[in-house]
Order: C-alpha cells, then structure tokens, then sequence
C-alpha cells in the first residue's frame, strides 16, 4: 500500500471514528499504515447487526484497534428488541469500548423519523446502562438532537462525530458535556462557516477523525478514506487553532483517555 503521509509526521494521533469493515485494502496493510503515521488507536464503528462481528473480530485481532458498536439511524428500522438484546450481549465484549453509531439523520431519512428517535433513545439507556460513551450521527436534526442530549446530559457521555452542524448545537452538546469530533471536511473549500466552528471548540473537547472509507481529507481529496490520513486533518485543525502538532496531539490524546477510559 502506497504511504502518503509525511514520514516525518509529530506526534500521535486517535482516529475515534473509521469503518475498517468498510476499506478496499487489507485491515493489517491499513493497521500498519496508520501506526506508521503515528496513529496509535482507531475506533472501528458498527453500524447495524451485520457488521458486529467483523468489528468485534477486528478490534480483537489488532491491539491499535477498538470497536464501537450501534444501530445507525439509517438503519434505525432494524432496531427492536431482538436486536436491542443482541447489541446489550455484544457490549460486553471488553474490546467494544462505546456505543455507537447511533442518532438521528433526517437529510435521507432512510428510517422514519419516529423510528430514528425510538432507536437513539434506547441506545442511550444502553449507554447509560453499560457506563459505556456514545458516537453520535446527527444531520439536518439539531432540534431533537439537542432534546435527547438534555436528556441524558450526565449519564451519558460522548461525541458528535463528524461534525457538520452549526455553532448553536456544538455549543448545546459542549454545555452538556458531550465532545466534538471533525473530520477531513475540515479541509474542504467551502468548509468556513466549519471551520468557524472548529476554531471556537475548546481543544481539551475536540477530537480527530477519518470517517474511512468516506471524506478523505485534502490533499487525498477524491480517493477512499483511511486511518492514517487523519494527520492531515489535524494539521488543519492545529493551524485554525494557532498551535503545534505536538500541542494538538497532545490535548487530542488526552481527550481519547479521558472520554472513554476514564478511570484509567
């Protein structure tokens, strides 16, 4: 596998949130590519009950790799309690290290909106349930997003991944207690009103992700997403916020401790 990253890359970075399931390549090429990017840990995600084991046999088979596992709100459909039980059972697994990706998305509106916050709802009680973090998808549903965040504000913890929305929600999930997680949009053109965001997100709240296969980070613009590219967005995010690498690196590293291993 080619490596496009710089070789002389600092500090060590967390991709919280990639689809290793999801990759054209093979998962010990990716693993090893990003560990020589100085990417130490990936969350692998799960997203419906069809990709668990992969991701649990994954975050099993490699020590720089932990899962999550959740019912994505496309796929909020699926949820039930059949589902809900095998999710709980799957949770157990000390490798799975939150619960997600769970939350609303009502831009595609692939499950009905009623569906989506029935299924976020109650991976929340999961979460809160099991102690464990959650990785939160929300797009075109800041209002209702924000009203289970609320909610749940002190017996969840967690991020918004991925995130697109506007200042007003980053700061209601901030004043809440949750995180926020960017990805490489953050190096797009027409991505000022985000990077606007970002600047105004305090560094010991902010995490780095690939999303991978999905929304590689310019200079790979155009080509499939993956962990050791989540360099490139933190050199964007560390230039937005006037600091080092080393710096970012640092505070992103603690942040990843102490969101989901925090009595570590």
């Amino acid at each position: 596998m080619e490596n496009n990253t710089k070789p002389d890359q600092k500090g060590e970075w967390t991709d919280v949130h990639t689809h290793l399931n999801m990759l054209d390549a093979p998962v010990d090429l990716v693993v090893e590519e990003a560990l020589n990017a100085g990417v130490r840990q990936m969350i692998t995600i799960g997203t419906e009950p069809e990709d668990w084991p992969e991701v649990i046999r994954f975050s099993k088979s490699f020590p720089s790799v932990k899962g999550a596992l959740g019912v994505h709100p496309h796929s909020a459909k699926l949820y039930d309690d059949k589902v809900e039980n095998l999710l709980k059972e799957r949770l157990n697994e000390e490798e799975i290290i939150s619960c997600g990706e769970i939350g609303l998305d009502y831009y595609y509106e692939y499950s009905e909106k009623e569906k989506q916050k029935e299924a976020f709802y109650r991976q929340m009680l999961l979460a809160s349930e099991k102690k464990l973090p959650v990785e939160i998808h929300t797009r075109s549903a800041e209002e209702d997003t924000i009203a289970v965040l609320k909610e749940f504000s002190g017996s969840v913890r967690g991020l918004l991944h991925c995130f697109t929305g506007t200042w007003s929600l980053a700061r209601a999930a901030l004043d809440l207690g949750f995180n926020i997680s960017f990805s490489g949009i953050i190096t797009f053109k027409k991505a000022d009103d985000l990077r606007e965001v970002c600047r105004k997100v305090p560094l010991d709240r902010l995490h780095l992700e690939t999303d991978a296969p999905y929304l590689a980070p310019v200079p790979q613009r155009g080509k499939k997403n993956r962990p050791a590219w989540v360099v490139h967005t933190a050199q964007a995010v560390a230039d937005l916020h006037g600091v080092s690498l080393m710096e970012l690196s640092q505070k992103t590293q603690s942040n990843y401790k102490n969101l989901f291993f925090p009595s570590v």
